[in-house]
């Protein structure tokens, strides 16, 4: 039976900044995959890109060229300034208006859908609309301040008259109000907003390149590669180094921010360190592991080994701050975002003719080696030097491995199937209610949810076990799929949810059956789970 433990004061501030971690790279993580799509369009068809100046369609993609001279009809042009000042028509093109505009409002449309749903998405666009025609420079840090703020205030404008709307006026009011309110707070945003967002980007821009010219960027993996173990990186790296990167990008054709958290050379490293050095089940799990580390870019799947010895951590930082030194020096970076952190989207945004092409994609593959041998022969060393008292550990039938898989995912907040590949054995999942009693629910199971901060990733996986493990028992007619945790709407038969999570998940869904797993790790959790819902099915 699982039950519930007071939390400690360092386990609510770690929940807190964790939540705060989620719901900034909420807003950016759902929309990477734009991100990524500006990143090959940029690569592709800029005049410094693989296909610019070939074709007059790269020219008409890119926004670059003399309109007159290309003549497409009817797309969008703007006045530009040739070096002897004369004045032709330019088109617009893809790459400017996708970071000038499309990006910064789907974040904001994100971040007011996570507040306040549809209605709190329309008014931060529309809010957000205003932040970025009142300044310059691309509005990511505008539309993640706009875009939660205009939904609030949304949320309590409807508040206000909440169930005081005659019958018939409902479309009448919501429709007037929202626009209203849109129109304003665009208005505060043109004056206000834009102005300020500007002098923090300044200030934040002005942070980075302080580090950069004192060469001081290593030591930011002090900070990142521990918060990475407590799965406080993704506030890090899609709340600031995202944003930022990407402001670099349109100045230099590359940032070196993308590669600070998603190189992931320090956890290959790691991994192949356990492969040679390690024991027992930590050993013989570290290969697999690092072919999903680092071709599939799931991070997370290291963090149980660096737990299991926490002197590694030093290892990774090493190793972190040697790839950011390397590129520091060399001047490697990523034309766009690598999500997630695999060896492959690194290729990807490295190569971009704009980033400096071949040449750039060496300096960064040479950061990810240096990063992977350095957090190998620091984490070699310790895992030698404790070899005989841990091969006495794993005699004795001490589980250290185990546990750090379990602390993982108590640091993370939520479950992880991929950590489900490390091992076997273990503690069973439990259903249970409020108090951390067991529950039983007669009805049968027909659609289950693996939720977790994000919805994505990980808990994907997880789902895919689920799935895979439910059709070999020969159960039908159940539905498995992810979901971030604020996007439960109550309709799930069953949740699954990492212990810390639990009362989250409940108070989103609370007719639901919730499971609470205190050890990931181990697929017998699955099996009780499939036990259980072919149970429901047979009763039923």
């Amino acid at each position: 039976m699982t039950t519930t433990s007071t939390p400690t004061r360092f386990g609510r501030a770690r929940v807190g900044v964790q939540r705060f971690g989620t719901f900034l790279s909420g807003m950016i993580m759902p929309n990477i995959a734009a991100f990524i799509a500006w990143g090959f369009i940029t690569m592709l068809f800029i005049a410094a890109g693989w296909l610019g100046g070939w074709h007059p369609v790269s020219d008409l993609l890119g926004g670059f060229g003399n309109a007159s001279e290309i003549g497409w009809p009817g797309a969008m042009t703007a006045l530009a300034q040739s070096e002897d000042g004369a004045t032709f028509p330019q088109y617009v093109g893809l790459v400017g208006p996708m970071i000038t505009y499309l990006l910064p409002l789907l974040i904001a449309n994100t971040a007011g859908r996570m507040i306040h749903g549809e209605r709190g998405g329309v008014v931060a666009t529309i809010a957000t609309m205003g932040v970025i025609v009142g300044t310059s420079i691309p509005m990511f840090l505008g539309a993640m301040i706009m875009g939660p703020f205009a939904a609030l205030v949304t949320k309590w404008m409807d508040r206000i008259w909440e169930g005081k709307i005659k019958p018939g006026f409902e479309m009448l009011v919501n429709n007037f109000s929202a626009g209203i309110l849109g129109m304003l707070l665009a208005i505060l945003g043109f004056f206000v907003f834009g102005p300020v967002i500007i002098g923090v980007s300044a200030v934040l821009g002005g942070a980075v390149g302080w580090l950069v010219s004192l060469h001081l960027l290593p030591i930011a993996s002090i900070i990142v590669e521990p918060a990475k173990v407590l799965f406080l990186n993704n506030a890090i790296n899609h709340g600031v180094f995202t944003p930022l990167g990407v402001e670099q990008v349109t100045d230099a054709g590359k940032s070196i921010l993308f590669l600070i958290e998603a190189n992931p050379g320090p956890g290959v490293g790691l991994l192949l360190a356990f492969t040679f050095f390690g024991v027992g089940q930590a050993k013989s799990s570290a290969p697999g592991a690092a072919v999903i580390q680092f071709l599939g870019g799931i991070h997370e799947i290291y963090f149980p080994y660096a737990l299991s010895k926490p002197m590694t951590i030093l290892a990774l930082i090493a190793g972190g701050a040697t790839g950011v030194a390397t590129n520091m020096i060399l001047g490697g970076g990523l034309a766009f975002p690598a999500a997630p952190g695999s060896i492959i989207a690194v290729t990807a945004a490295a190569s971009s003719p704009a980033a400096g092409g071949i040449g750039n994609l060496l300096v960064v593959y040479l950061s990810v080696v240096l990063a992977a041998t350095v957090t190998f022969l620091i984490t070699a060393v310790i895992l030698r030097a404790s070899r005989r008292r841990d091969l006495a550990a794993e005699e004795s039938g001490a589980d250290a491995f185990g546990s750090a898989i379990s602390q993982t995912e108590a640091n993370k907040g939520k479950k992880s199937s991929v950590l489900g590949t490390l091992g076997a054995g273990g503690e069973a999942a439990a259903a249970t209610d409020a108090g951390g009693a067991t529950t039983t629910a007669a009805a049968p199971i027909q659609s289950i949810v693996f939720a977790c901060d994000a919805g994505m990733g990980s808990s994907a996986m997880g789902a895919s076990v689920l799935r895979n493990k439910l059709k070999k028992a020969g159960v039908e007619g159940v539905t498995v799929v992810n979901q971030a945790i604020a996007n439960l709407d109550g309709t799930a038969d069953m949740v699954i949810t990492q212990q810390q999570l639990t009362d989250r998940a409940r108070s989103k869904s609370p007719q639901s059956t919730h499971i609470s797993v205190d050890n990931f790790m181990n697929s017998p959790k699955y099996d009780e789970v499939v036990e259980m819902v072919r149970d429901r099915h047979t009763r039923q």
